[in-house]
């Protein structure tokens, strides 16, 4: 239920800013070698266009929350969708814009991705689960339909094409949520005589930390190297694409049932939970070690594999309200965590393609990945041994 006074725009604007999280992005990679075609240029030149997101998201997290004390959360998403917006736009114009507007989008997003989880304690106190599940959904969902849609598009008519819909898409984004803004809850700045200490002094938060850098780093590396893999070991371009799919929908199920359900099981209950989806992913690692060749091996690797990722980030993404007591510490939390988080998502997966290419083989990149799977599991439990991080 929301309250009487709130926007009718409110829930609609949280699925909107879930749907412009991830698209301005990840619209691009199936379509590089058209865009580099369009500019005239290699394609690895613009490989950077996959690592400028993720740093941007590591450099500006720290910083979101100043945002949101000194315009408040509402305010701030319109401001940084309009930012977003206009980043998107620069990118038709040439090269160097192609640059600029992705550093914009990045910071534009990096601070929704902070700010969500104050938003949704903020507004829906008593319904952390439900709304975290929204625009987590409302992310999922949309990336998979851009993923898809992106190569048919500019196949279709062009590159710019494609960036002008995804901009559309923004502008709508801004235009739904502006309603909300006049309900705009500031975030209250830390007390000047210390009462609430540094966030980066807290060390329960720093297991937070090193929890949602070695999902993201698991995550990232399993979606840009699984269909590789897969193909090395003998499936064709259009299997290894397919079984890309599976990996991606079985997320979606996971993402809709467990937030919800995080906020409603106790710590004892999700130390455990997190364990066992801790352990498919180690099983779907483990897998790659023994070399198989058929289909049916690959798909059960990435129905491991997909099956965990769905559960790691929806319970990072609930644990920033769940474990805080205030919207201005969920989002203290969410930037120190986040930031950690994709520094070393923005080096996992380059590192482990860097490792390929001297020694020729997978498996000391697959056996470091498993350490971290565990160390993963390791820094979950510690989380889960207190009610409240901040």
């Amino acid at each position: 239920m929301q309250k009487k006074n709130q926007s009718p725009f409110l829930v609609p604007g949280i699925v909107m800013m879930g749907m412009i999280l991830r698209i301005p992005f990840t619209s691009i990679p199936p379509v590089i070698s058209e865009v580099a075609k369009g500019l005239g240029v290699s394609v690895s030149s613009l490989g950077i266009l996959t690592t400028i997101p993720l740093l941007s998201f590591a450099i500006v997290s720290p910083l979101a929350p100043k945002f949101g004390q000194k315009w408040g959360i509402e305010k701030s998403f319109a401001i940084f969708v309009l930012l977003m917006a206009v980043g998107s736009l620069l990118r038709i114009i040439s090269m160097p814009f192609l640059f600029l507007g992705t550093v914009l989008i990045g910071v534009g997003i990096a601070t929704l991705n902070v700010l969500l989880p104050s938003a949704v304690v903020a507004n829906f106190p008593t319904q952390i689960g439900r709304y975290t599940s929204t625009y987590s959904l409302a992310m999922t969902i949309a990336t998979i339909l851009a993923s898809s849609l992106a190569v048919p598009i500019v196949r279709a008519t062009n590159w710019q094409t494609l960036i002008l819909i995804l901009s559309v898409l923004i502008v709508l984004a801004l235009v739904v949520w502006l309603p909300n803004t006049k309900q705009n809850h500031v975030l209250e700045p830390r007390p000047a005589d210390g009462a609430q200490s540094s966030i980066w002094r807290n060390k329960r938060a720093w297991y937070l930390l090193a929890y949602g850098g070695l999902q993201s780093l698991y995550y990232y590396t399993a979606m840009a190297w699984l269909p590789t893999m897969a193909q090395q070991a003998g499936l064709s371009a259009e299997a290894a694409g397919y079984l890309s799919g599976i990996f991606t929908l079985i997320t979606l199920p996971l993402t809709f049932v467990l937030p919800t359900a995080f906020t409603r099981w106790n710590n004892k209950q999700r130390r455990w939970i997190m364990v066992g989806f801790s352990a498919f992913a180690f099983v779907g690692v483990g897998m790659i070690l023994f070399n198989g060749h058929s289909f049916l091996f690959w798909l059960i690797v990435n129905l491991l594999m997909g099956f965990s990722g769905g559960a790691l980030f929806p319970y990072l993404l609930t644990m920033f309200s769940v474990k805080t007591t205030t919207p201005t510490r969920t989002a203290e939390l969410s930037g120190m965590a986040q930031s950690g988080g994709y520094l070393l998502a923005a080096f996992g997966p380059t590192l482990f393609g860097y490792g390929f290419g001297l020694w020729h083989s997978w498996t000391i990149q697959l056996i470091v990945l498993l350490v971290l799977i565990v160390l993963m599991a390791a820094a979950a439990w510690m989380v889960e041994k207190t009610d409240i991080i901040a």
